[in-house]
């Protein structure tokens, strides 16, 4: 999706749901809760393993936008035949991390399919401590700057980041590239094992084009309405 279709999009399209949930019954019932509110919905981990692929394709044969968030990361050619394969799914995003051979691959193999990749910087459950724990010279925020760059470069057409940088990466690559922020929390919940959160709100005036909610909703005891409540802080982000 290009950035300049967004100003057609309503606050609850701008709501992806993390269904972070350990079935495709409790997934399909969520989604029969809330309705409208919400405009794309995330299969990762939680669900992939379990049936989740084949609730990707029923959802996006449905109408749904579908977010893979498949994390790809490989050698090409083995990036690009899962690109090419999720492509044919129907989904509308795929996220793959952020090492340039893997991003070009994506990207040419996700070409004039409808298909929009999106890189992983860095994940917003990691800390200074925790890449310096990993090897990493550099702090997150510094690894978001140079994998950024790489993006980029390689044509990627969004990035997943945490809302606290947001603001950085627009400065340094412009307001070409999609940015899909997840570790959002709601104002005086709990940011649970994410450590780098910022609220709805504070995602959307940053510059955030979509946020990313999972637990807060799916673990919420009336989850439409925790997503009718996120829906309003992301209008008074506008």
């Amino acid at each position: 999706m290009l950035r300049t279709a967004l100003a057609n999009l309503s606050p609850a399209e701008r709501l992806i749901v993390a269904l972070d949930v350990d079935s495709v019954e409790k997934a399909r019932a969520l989604i029969n809760v809330l309705g409208r509110s919400a405009g794309v919905y995330k299969i990762g981990h939680h669900l992939l393993y379990k049936g989740g692929i084949d609730l990707a394709r029923e959802l996006a044969s449905e109408g749904k936008r579908v977010f893979l968030d498949a994390k790809l990361h490989d050698i090409p050619n083995t990036v690009a035949a899962g690109v090419k394969a999720i492509a044919e799914m129907g989904a509308a995003f795929v996220t793959v991390h952020a090492y340039p051979q893997t991003m070009k691959a994506a990207v040419e193999a996700a070409e004039n399919t409808g298909l929009t990749v999106l890189a992983v910087t860095v994940l917003t459950s990691m800390s200074d401590d925790d890449a310096h724990d990993a090897g990493y010279a550099l702090p997150p925020k510094d690894l978001v700057f140079k994998r950024t760059v790489f993006a980029a470069r390689n044509g990627v057409p969004g990035l997943v980041c945490s809302a606290q940088e947001v603001t950085m990466i627009r400065r340094s690559v412009g307001e070409g590239l999609l940015l899909i922020t997840p570790g959002v929390r709601p104002a005086g919940t709990s940011p649970d094992d994410q450590k780098r959160v910022t609220t709805p709100a504070d995602a959307i005036a940053a510059g955030a084009d979509f946020i990313v909610v999972g637990r807060p909703i799916t673990a919420a005891s009336n989850p439409k309405s925790a997503a009718n409540a996120i829906i309003a802080e992301i209008q008074d982000g506008k």
